[in-house]
């Protein structure tokens, strides 16, 4: 029995069951990742010849597995948000990257250092790579499929799909920081971290994105003869080349893929907005990521098995918890005071912060370029967390957004309602005063 027959005949299996499972979970409080999480443990757990996951051993390829899982997250990301881009429209998701963000990579950061033992610049990389919510493992509580009307995702589901879209990239600065403070802080280091990573690189991701984008929009809806347009013969495939191609692309001239890849899909996403080929897009994008997630569940439930969590200390425990529990629910409802949306809604975003592959990429990206004291102990609290989160939010996303709207349902009718009583009431007072015929 050779191991790459077992992991054939595991993928098609997992496959299967990635078809089939999201009906069969389909409004109860349970979710995919849950399943997989729990199945690639048991199937680790039983004596065979599978390899051993140790993501400290192979840095490389966890790195690049959960890279390509990100991106096509991203893409599909983008590719379903049907709000145009602008200072106001988004201003929740503006308030969680710039307030939300910063402050959980603080917290993260001084809490590692107190309470794990770390060392600095290794408990702000924990910070770091913790702080952005995962585009792959958040379905329950994002966007649905894109749709004609540019204003129709409610306010919960809108913030966190863009948070998620965005902050992947613009963690990236944090972990760079992180490395750079191994080697000792300069103000010479400190320069050239804001001026290449801060500034250049957050510009060419942007803006070589919405460039990738609107030149791919182009060609999607526009392109001449009419026959090459991918548009007309509804090429999904195409969903895919636009995420490799932003991102090798802007990685190739320094810039953050993560964030090329979200503003181009968000730019191809605004052209032609009401063309049915961006459902193609979407459901072409959406199953390919659907089968990254069941792989990396896999072997996320069997590093599990094979010892990730066994460097954990109650330390990095308590970090673990006080991230999920307390750190990113107050961070979330703080950087949203006075965004739009009721009170209710602004804690379901700060306690839907889902943490995920995102996470395992940044850890695996800096330990490729650096020695990290504390490694291990790193990617136990980042398993521990991302663990808890996949359990936590796929058992209350299901029934938490149900009653979000159920809320949104009762308060577009009540008005009207209230509307119908004051004209029958009028109605009333009318025939009531009205002189009788005599």
């Amino acid at each position: 029995m050779e191991t790459a027959d077992i992991a054939f005949a595991l993928f098609g299996a997992a496959a299967l069951l990635a078809g089939v499972l999201p009906r069969l979970v389909e409004r109860r409080p349970f979710s995919m990742p849950i399943a997989f999480l729990g199945l690639g443990m048991v199937v680790f757990a039983v004596p065979s010849p599978l390899p051993d996951l140790d993501p400290l051993a192979h840095p490389e390829l966890t790195k690049h597995l959960t890279e390509v899982g990100v991106i096509v997250a991203l893409m599909g990301a983008g590719l379903k948000i049907d709000r145009p881009l602008g200072r106001r429209r988004w201003s929740a998701a503006w308030r969680l990257l710039v307030v939300a963000m910063p402050l959980t990579i603080a917290a993260v950061a001084f809490l590692g250092w107190a309470w794990a033992g770390l060392v600095p610049a290794a408990a702000l990389l924990l910070g770091a790579a913790l702080a952005p919510t995962d585009p792959v493992l958040a379905a329950e509580v994002q966007v649905g499929e894109p749709t004609d009307e540019e204003d129709s995702e409610d306010e919960v589901r809108f913030s966190l799909t863009a948070e998620a879209g965005l902050n992947d990239g613009l963690a990236f600065p944090f972990v760079a920081l992180a490395l750079v403070a191994l080697s000792g802080l300069t103000w010479a280091s400190v320069g050239e971290w804001a001026l290449v990573e801060v500034g250049w690189r957050v510009f060419a991701g942007v803006a070589g994105g919405a460039g990738i984008g609107w030149v791919l929009g182009r060609l999607f809806f526009r392109a001449l003869p009419e026959r090459v347009r991918p548009a007309t013969h509804a090429e999904g495939l195409m969903a895919l080349a636009a995420t490799f191609l932003a991102y090798g692309a802007v990685e190739l001239i320094g810039g953050y893929g993560f964030l090329a890849v979200f503003v181009a899909a968000h730019t191809i996403r605004n052209a032609e907005h009401g063309h049915e080929y961006h459902q193609v897009l979407h459901d072409f994008s959406e199953q390919v990521e659907r089968l990254l997630t069941v792989l990396l569940l896999l072997l996320l439930g069997g590093a599990v098995v094979d010892g990730l969590l066994e460097p954990l200390t109650w330390g990095a425990v308590a970090v673990g918890l006080a991230l999920v529990f307390v750190i990113r629910p107050l961070a979330g409802r703080l950087s949203l005071i006075g965004a739009p949306g009721r009170r209710a809604e602004h804690w379901v975003v700060g306690l839907f912060g889902i943490r995920g592959v995102g996470t395992f990429y940044y850890l695996a990206y800096a330990m490729g370029h650096a020695e990290i004291p504390g490694a291990s102990s790193l990617w136990a609290t980042a398993g521990l967390v991302v663990i808890i989160s996949v359990v936590l939010h796929g058992v209350a996303a299901t029934p938490t957004m149900a009653k979000l709207d159920q809320m949104h349902e009762r308060s577009h009718v009540q008005p009207e309602r209230a509307g119908d009583a004051c004209d029958h009431e009028s109605t009333r007072c009318t025939l009531h005063v009205t002189p009788s015929e005599p």
